[in-house]
């Protein structure tokens, strides 16, 4: 028997293999329910880092305020306001359990709160000196290593000055946390990617890329007062909003942004930030949010032009030197925010300011695009709860060019029965460099837009959601030489038939137009479709093993080709006892992929505050083994070691990344201190 049908055989048995236990939940569960609907460059560290700070520092259900709700993602502004009402009418939470007679909440959601609440008085610090600082503060120290363990071709180049990256192959970062358990907390991150020089050649300086801040928050009128990097949430994404954002996926909760305002920045993410000063300032039912920022940036300059803003945050190679910092942003601007019972209306204004002029696109596609040196956003949202009803929508110009639209409604028809429901129209003139809104396409701009989607749950066993999603794009797109349209189906079908064992069954289909493959001097429009077929089943081995097993299959066809077909079929053995100094969990899968346009992507588990999602393309196994030993109380190390070996390849990716041989491999450390 091969390797594959063995590999293959034991899989098939394990899936349909019945058992019933009691379910647990983790955080990395959690974040996988949002994470299987992005790609790879999606950052998933701020996701983590939230939810396990809340792990630790439980929120106070009785006394905890909407803004602090909205940071658990998996809940939707419906279920807090249902949760907010229910105790003003109700009183205080005296058991868990109650939650179970909040509107909108089952049981899944219960379970997953659980983890984060805490019924009990929060801790009360008075004294602010640096003796209370040290004694009840909490700290919390991080150092990450990691490297492939096989020679990238960049790395073995004979000429450093011209076509190899300048420094190792070891990528390291570090990060540093405190709060004081009151008024102060803080942040600083380190990081060095993989290539890229540490205390040499131009980075004398040691790591590539530093971040820090420092908040003061809930002291008299100011609600938070950020020194240094900060990300701005404001409306629904289309004015106004950088870091963590989600849109159309498996929960119809991401569909509504939770809009936080000001909030300290802690990812790794080199881009999605601001640098300066940023506040939010209450009085009564009004919240002023003024902020200013100035960075250097990474772009391509021509001509002392701007033709493009860099954000892969890399900085390996002579050229990619020579991009880095190039030219700088200035911005400032503010937030008005009025809030009263169920009703909240927000305006925001702010310009930023570049020293190179962008330059005039000469592709037509991007005729549109933003030129000039000062670009000045407005925009106007708001949210209404009525009743069973959540509505929402944004209104944004840049001046002197074009306007964008959003407007949705969330509603619960019963209790077993929820509607939502989001139009959009972006114009191709409208210029946001922050823009995160709802949208098919990577920005939201060019682009109209109907959204329906609906959940029903007949029964605690039985859960169904699905959306359709129609999109007309108005103007020419990259690739795509004429207006065109499309649509997105999607159902995701859950049955939990014990609470030790969960069933999904998902379909998902796009279709849109783009130019066909023919050498001809006028392109003209074809269908082009992409189908994802997955059926996933979880369960409880006993108190210690949770098993999770996956078979998802991708088709992609353009016009009259042949269909590409691929598959991936995985099997998780997640290991978590109570009490343990050691958890961990290990993966083996099988995938066959063999074009690209049939990728198919899955998020995997990774070390504390990092996070993979692999794309699988072409055909072979890939295997992982990840871990968390507690050395002792506040000391924890944890280890990943993946390999992925490709059935019939003599070379594993391309240009300077490129591995001779059929195997890549590669091992993470993570040492973290809490103190």
């Amino acid at each position: 028997m091969s390797c594959k049908q063995l590999v293959l055989g034991l899989i098939c048995f394990i899936y349909f293999k019945s058992v019933g236990a009691q379910t647990t939940m983790d955080v990395e569960q959690i974040v996988e329910s949002v994470a299987q609907n992005y790609s790879e460059d999606f950052d998933y560290s701020v996701l983590t880092d939230r939810l396990n700070f809340y792990q630790k520092n439980p929120i106070n259900i009785n006394k905890v305020g909407k803004e602090h709700l909205q940071e658990l993602f998996f809940l939707s502004p419906l279920q807090i306001n249902a949760l907010l009402n229910h105790r003003a009418s109700s009183g205080p939470f005296i058991n868990v359990l109650e939650l179970q007679s909040v509107e909108g909440f089952d049981s899944e959601t219960i379970r997953k709160l659980a983890y984060f609440i805490t019924l009990g008085q929060p801790k009360l610090f008075k004294d602010e000196s640096m003796q209370h600082f040290f004694d009840n503060g909490n700290h919390d120290f991080m150092v990450r290593y990691g490297r492939v363990l096989e020679n990238k071709k960049g790395f073995i180049g004979s000429d450093k000055s011209k076509s190899s990256y300048l420094g190792c192959p070891n990528r390291v970062s570090a990060r540093y946390k405190f709060d004081s358990g009151a008024n102060i907390a803080g942040a600083l991150s380190m990081e060095k990617d993989a290539g890229e020089q540490f205390f040499a050649g131009e980075n004398q300086s040691g790591f590539d890329f530093y971040s820090a801040n420092i908040t003061i928050k809930d002291w008299g009128k100011i609600n938070k007062l950020i020194i240094g990097d900060y990300a701005l949430q404001f409306g629904e994404g289309l004015t106004l909003w950088s870091g963590l954002s989600f849109g159309k996926g498996s929960q119809m909760v991401t569909l509504a942004k939770q809009d936080i305002g000001v909030k300290p920045y802690t990812s790794l993410n080199e881009n999605s930030f601001f640098r300066g000063v940023a506040a939010s300032l209450d009085f009564n039912s009004f919240r002023f949010s003024p902020f200013i920022s100035y960075k250097k940036i990474d772009a391509n300059l021509k001509d002392d032009k701007i033709t493009s803003l860099l954000s892969s945050g890399l900085h390996r190679t002579p050229s990619e030197i020579v991009d880095k910092n190039s030219t700088t942003q200035f911005l400032f601007g503010s937030n008005l925010q009025y809030s009263k019972k169920l009703l909240t209306i927000g305006l925001t204004a702010y310009q930023s300011r570049y020293p190179h002029p962008f330059e005039s696109e000469k592709q037509l596609y991007n005729q549109f695009g933003f030129t000039g040196t000062d670009l000045t956003n407005i925009g106007l949202n708001y949210h209404r709860s009525f009743r069973n009803s959540y509505f929402f929508g944004e209104m944004a110009h840049s001046v002197g060019s074009g306007y964008a639209f959003l407007n949705g409604l969330m509603s619960a028809l019963s209790p077993r029965v929820s509607l939502s429901i989001l139009h959009r129209n972006y114009q191709k003139n409208y210029h946001s460099f922050y823009n995160q809104a709802i949208s098919e396409a990577s920005t939201a701009l060019n682009e109209t837009g109907f959204y329906t989607g609906l959940s029903i749950n007949p029964n605690s066993k039985w859960e169904w959601f699905g959306y359709v999603d129609l999109f007309k794009f108005p103007w020419l797109r990259f690739g795509v030489d004429a207006p065109s349209e499309g649509y997105e189906l999607f159902s995701q079908l859950t049955y939990k038939p014990s609470k030790g064992v969960k069933l999904i069954a998902r379909y998902q289909s796009e279709t849109k137009e783009e130019n066909d493959d023919l050498k001809n001097t006028i392109n003209t429009l074809v269908q082009v479709q992409k189908q994802n077929y997955r059926l996933e089943l979880g369960y409880q081995l006993n108190d210690d093993f949770l098993l999770r097993n996956r078979i998802e299959l991708s088709h992609y066809q353009k016009a009259t080709n042949a269909m590409d077909f691929g598959y991936l079929i995985y099997q998780d053995v997640v290991y978590s006892p109570l009490q343990s100094k050691f958890t961990g969990n290990i993966r083996v899968a099988y995938f066959d992929i063999p074009d690209y346009d049939a990728r198919i992507y899955a998020y995997e588990h990774d070390v504390l505050y990092s996070y993979t999602i692999k794309m699988y393309q072409n055909s072979g196994f890939r295997y992982y083994l990840n871990g968390r030993y507690t050395i002792k109380r506040g000391l924890d190390f944890w280890l990943k070691y993946s390999v992925s070996q490709y059935l019939n390849q003599e070379k594993i990716g391309s240009g300077l990344d490129q591995i001779i041989g059929d195997t890549g491999s590669e091992i993470r450390f993570q040492l973290r201190y809490q103190f």
